[in-house]
């Protein structure tokens, strides 16, 4: 393949990965939300499953960018070598400080500590003579009855929930469906066994 032949086919592979991440992106973004993984899915795949799909598409993007500065290697060469004039000292610095900046950016979150934020209302313990229990917004009505020994039914009365509710239906979309908190299944635990 000739030289135009491999800058034309550089460019549309180009073209189409920006297209492909922003079109996942925004899938990510407003179609699959954060916290829709469990329960929604497009083409049989969840927001999880896109984000993969998202990150290697990226990865292609990124080599293909790569190959395009390759092709274009004697030209960048060219352009940083040429004859300086007056005020190109500037831009050139600038580009510098630019790039460097650049860099930082994308390698800072990779150097980052990793730090463990409060879980909210996604979930609880019980601790208080309860033994160690972690309620989390991913069990299952049945599952929080397992754990911790309390009746399906008496939680989801007390939660106001229909009593006709499956018992496998996870606390997360209850929640929002029903507008209860993660610490009101707590009090709830508590007090049934206070009550024993």
């Amino acid at each position: 393949m000739d030289r135009p032949g491999k800058n034309f086919l550089v460019d549309v592979l180009s073209f189409t990965g920006f297209v492909l991440l922003t079109s996942t992106g925004v899938l990510m973004r407003y179609i699959l939300p954060p916290g829709s993984g469990r329960w929604k899915a497009i083409w049989g795949l969840d927001r999880h499953e896109w984000g993969s799909i998202h990150f290697w598409i990226s990865v292609l993007f990124l080599g293909v960018l790569t190959v395009h500065l390759i092709l274009h290697w004697r030209w960048v060469v060219t352009f940083i070598a040429r004859k300086p004039r007056e005020g190109s000292g500037l831009r050139a610095g600038l580009g510098i400080i630019g790039l460097a900046g650049l860099a930082a950016l994308a390698i800072a979150p990779l150097v980052s500590p990793v730090t463990t934020i409060g879980a909210g209302d996604r979930g609880v313990s019980l601790s208080e003579g309860h033994g160690d229990i972690h309620l989390e917004g991913s069990m299952t009505v049945r599952e929080v009855e397992q754990s911790t020994g309390v009746p399906a039914e008496i939680i989801i009365v007390e939660l106001g929930v229909p009593t006709d509710t499956d018992r496998d239906e996870r606390l997360g979309r209850l929640r929002k469906r029903y507008g209860f908190t993660m610490e009101d299944v707590q009090r709830i635990i508590r007090h049934y066994r206070k009550e024993e």
